[in-house]
């Protein structure tokens, strides 16, 4: 599974280059990626069947509970079926319906149905709770992108947004949940979290836990009150909405709720809250669906009233809701999307969006009316379709559950109102009001026929020759859900049944809605009713103050004043330190003092001075010279007590810190304006001496902590055992703390990434990149000694592990030397040098870094546990330390740069 994972990543990625260089036929080559899927997923029916369940999982942080674990059962495995079967059908449709598009556009789009295909698998299949939320996530991102896919298009930009917002939310609630479950159980695993239903429930996390789990659910299946964005997302092209919203996102939002059906229905007011919003979704959407003019908004309110239907089949208790919630899942997810493929069909041949203006397309589009025909009698539950199966499983779910015959009477009138809008969008723009369209702007082609077809024919065989969809899919997947074996059986004809009977009346409700489907339309659109667009408007003006107050707290907060902002964090500083000594009761302790050393002294008390001279200097060059000379000294205090990394880190920062303040310098006054008072001045003052003073304290008490050289032996004694290497600093960032040193480049490289979209672009003023004159000797000194210190940063990155030196150090030293080289030649010399833009290597630095930490995973060890080769004689050792340090010299390198860069732009502009 994981690599059917890696596959359809690493497909989606490549696979649709393929369609920059093809016309019609690109959909047909790049479906070849999911049906490959399909029959790998296919091949593991024989496990599935037999009830079996099939882990597989990499260590990656095991003390944190994290691992990358995966569990294919038979819903999980159902929903496998689901999406690569229908994914497949879709990017076949997709090559036809976006012939017109350019090429690039048609590669987006199957770059980003294929990558949303894979998230959806990653979700389905994912047993660690915080990987289903990465790839819920993911899902949720993707979907975005493709309902936004015209980004030229203001209702698109607003469609997708509210999409992303909504399902965002949801996605927080869910990772909150998860958290709770982690801290309550010690674990991540689904299944662990399940078995532990009554605990979790009893817990004082459960109630915050099954509420966030229900507002995951409710957010990503359009649930009420979140239902008003799925709607609106059918501003995504065609085959997006036929994929997203018939098998694959909107069906999420159930697939969680049947997963953790055990720990709502644990609680008290679970399946009540579950049954009620189920009510009302399907009330409201079936109103909607019969206001609806827009082909595609109809299917739209259609789907949201099916979701409620499965969201209350999943609330009810009882073996039946389960076999009704697995059977309609599968039904529903075949004819809508078959009727959404036929609605994208009349839209791209018409140009037409309202029913009312369509009629008579079934002599222009005869195999589409078919296919239509045999999706809708599916929909209106019509034997011997599929559909009709699975409306006689959701009657006897609600007739053997325990609750009223509410929930039963709202089913029937839903229903009922789904009859009646398979019938409108099937007679309306094929078979009625003939002459109503003249021309078409194009036939049916096979892309664009063949897949609503196949879909439409499925649902009647899967109803007349179930035997082994039924073993293989749907009995492991109700098994899987309800916990034991429960026979599943899909037959036309049960004889004379109370389920016929209901089904005989909703067929009968339904035929007299499209019957009188024009007045009642009419009726329903003239009532303004309260509900229509209330929700959808909460929503946006709560967002819309959200925003106003974001603004006037920014507006406070962010006001501009360096010596504020310095103030408060400096007395936040403070006040935490004073709180945590205070309360904690442990006052600093003097260490034991030996000889006073001359030269160390001396060199503090330099560093003293510079320190005084910079805090009370008026020049900005007199106090960029004076803290110069007091990091300085710093350097040389750690190079006096044995700590040559510190030192030379220091001294390469020290010098950087020099050009990057110069190339600042070019853009600013160098005088600094008095804007103090002699009384702000004191206060200023007294705050930073008394930092001082509590900072000093804190190190002296650091001195006589005893834990401190237990630590420091230990690192000492273990850098070579444990981790191959003399450095021991070098071995502490790379490998004992490596997790550390990752989160830290990474805020590196976010920072760089800011500080480019804050920065300018190319000056555009010649080959010097806007630089000012500088002195002739390092014009003429310049490239000597900017390779000379380009190739010491390689010598102290390769000795890192064994000698003073390392990435960081390294990445530093080159920056030192690309600085010089601007510095006398220019920026856009400087780049040219380069080979590269500085946020590409950041960016390839890392995925250096996150790739070093994969071999260690893969051979069975944890998420960056390096891996060694020491073959002997005159080959050295290797490592995967290397290629983490090597991602940390680019990340490094590159973030300097584009500040630099930046700044030199700024100064030129």
């Amino acid at each position: 599974m994981f690599w059917i994972l890696i596959a359809s990543l690493a497909g989606a990625c490549v696979t649709p280059l393929i369609a920059r260089v093809m016309g019609r036929g690109a959909g047909l080559v790049v479906a070849l990626l999911p049906l490959g899927l399909l029959a790998a997923f296919v091949s593991m029916a024989p496990v599935v069947e037999r009830g079996w369940v099939r882990g597989q999982g990499i260590a990656w942080a095991p003390k944190l509970w994290l691992d990358f674990t995966l569990r294919l059962d038979g819903f999980s495995f159902l929903f496998c079926l689901l999406v690569t079967g229908i994914g497949s059908l879709v990017i076949i449709y997709a090559g036809g319906y976006l012939t017109e598009r350019p090429k690039a556009e048609r590669s987006r789009f199957f770059t980003l149905i294929l990558l949303f295909l894979t998230a959806m698998l990653g979700t389905v299949l994912a047993e660690n709770l915080l990987v289903l939320v990465l790839f819920w996530e993911a899902t949720s991102i993707l979907s975005f992108l493709l309902v936004g896919f015209d980004s030229r298009s203001a209702r698109s930009r607003r469609a997708a947004l509210m999409a992303l917002q909504v399902t965002a939310f949801g996605g927080l609630a869910l990772l909150a949940a998860v958290l709770m479950i982690g801290h309550e159980l010690g674990t991540y695993s689904m299944a662990k979290a399940v078995e532990q239903a009554d605990t979790l429930a009893a817990s004082p996390w459960g109630s915050p836990i099954v509420a966030c789990i229900l507002i995951a659910a409710f957010t990503k299946s359009a649930q009420f009150p979140f239902h008003f964005w799925l709607p609106n997302a059918m501003q995504a092209p065609t085959p997006a909405s036929a994929y997203l919203h018939s098998a694959t996102m909107v069906k999420l939002g159930v697939y969680l709720l049947a997963r953790f059906e055990p720990v709502f229905a644990a609680t008290s007011w679970g399946r009540t809250v579950v049954v009620t919003v189920a009510c009302l979704t399907m009330l409201l959407a079936a109103f909607q669906a019969l206001r609806a003019e827009n082909f595609k908004s109809a299917l739209a309110y259609s789907t949201i009233a099916s979701l409620g239907i499965l969201v209350l089949l999943v609330g009810l208790d009882g073996p039946a809701a389960t076999v009704a919630m697995v059977g309609f899942l599968m039904a529903h997810a075949l004819y809508k999307a078959a009727l959404f493929f036929c609605a994208g069909s009349v839209l791209h041949a018409t140009g037409l969006y309202s029913l009312r203006s369509m009629g008579g397309l079934a002599r222009f589009l005869p195999l589409t009316a078919l296919a239509c025909v045999g999706a809708s009698l599916s929909m209106a539950g019509i034997p011997p379709f599929i559909g009709f199966i699975s409306k006689e499983f959701l009657f006897e779910a609600q007739l053997e559950s325990s609750w009223e015959l509410v929930p039963l009477a709202i089913a029937v009138i839903v229903n009922a109102a789904m009859v009646g809008v398979a019938g409108v969008v099937t007679l309306r723009p094929f078979f009625l009001g003939r002459g109503k369209v003249q021309e078409v702007r194009h036939g049916e082609s096979f892309s664009l026929v063949a897949p609503p077809l196949l879909l439409a024919v499925t649902g009647l065989v899967i109803s007349l020759e179930p035997g082994w969809i039924t073993r293989v899919a749907l009995r492991p997947a109700v098994a899987a859900v309800y916990g034991r074996a429960v026979e599943v059986d899909i037959a036309v004809w049960h004889g004379v049944t109370p389920m016929l009977m209901l089904s005989v009346v909703v067929v009968g409700i339904g035929a007299l809605i499209v019957r009188f489907w024009r007045p009642i339309h009419i009726r329903l659109r003239s009532r303004q009713w309260p509900e229509t667009f209330a929700v959808e408007r909460l929503w946006e003006r709560s967002l819309r103050r959200l925003i106003y107050g974001s603004r006037a707290i920014t507006a406070w907060v962010q006001h501009g004043d360096l010596r504020r902002y310095l103030l408060v964090v400096t007395l936040g500083v403070i006040a935490l330190i004073l709180w945590s000594v205070l309360a904690a009761g442990a006052f600093p302790r003097l260490p034991a003092i030996g000889d006073i050393r001359p030269a160390a002294a001396i060199v503090a008390l330099i560093g003293l001075a510079g320190a005084i001279a910079a805090a009370r200097a008026t020049s900005l060059l007199a106090a960029m010279i004076a803290t110069g000379l007091t990091g300085f000294c710093v350097a040389i205090t750690f190079l006096m007590n044995g700590a040559p990394d510190l030192a030379l880190t220091q001294f390469s920062v020290e010098a950087l810190i020099v050009v990057l303040l110069t190339a600042l310098l070019l853009a600013v006054p160098l005088a600094s304006p008095a804007t103090r008072s002699p009384a702000m001045r004191r206060s200023d003052a007294i705050v930073a001496a008394c930092l001082g003073l509590l900072l000093f304290a804190g190190m002296l008490d650091m001195i006589a902590n005893e834990h401190a050289s237990i630590a420091s032996a230990f690192y000492g004694r273990m850098s070579y055992v444990a981790a191959h290497g003399h450095n021991v600093v070098n071995v502490i960032l790379v490998d004992f703390r490596g997790f550390d040193t990752l989160g830290e480049t990474m805020v590196i490289a976010m920072a760089a990434v800011l500080a480019r979209a804050l920065m300018p672009r190319r000056s555009g003023t010649g080959a010097t990149g806007g630089a000012q004159p500088v002195h002739f000797s390092l014009q003429i000194a310049g490239r000597p000694l900017g390779w000379l210190l380009l190739f010491a940063s390689l010598v102290i990155l390769w000795r890192g592990h064994d000698q003073p030196g390392g990435g960081f150090i390294g990445g530093l030293v080159a920056a030192l030397s690309f600085a010089l080289l601007s510095l006398a030649y220019g920026v856009d010399r400087s780049e040219r040098a380069l080979r590269a833009r500085p946020l590409t290597l950041v960016a390839g630095g890392m995925l250096l870094t996150l790739a070093s930490g994969l071999p260690g995973m893969l051979a069975g060890g944890s998420f960056l546990e390096q891996l060694w080769w020491q073959p002997g004689g005159w080959l050295p050792k290797l490592g995967t330390t290397l290629i983490f340090d090597i991602g940390v010299y680019l990340v490094v390198l590159g973030a300097i740069l584009t500040f630099l860069f930046g700044l030199q732009r700024e100064a030129a502009r």
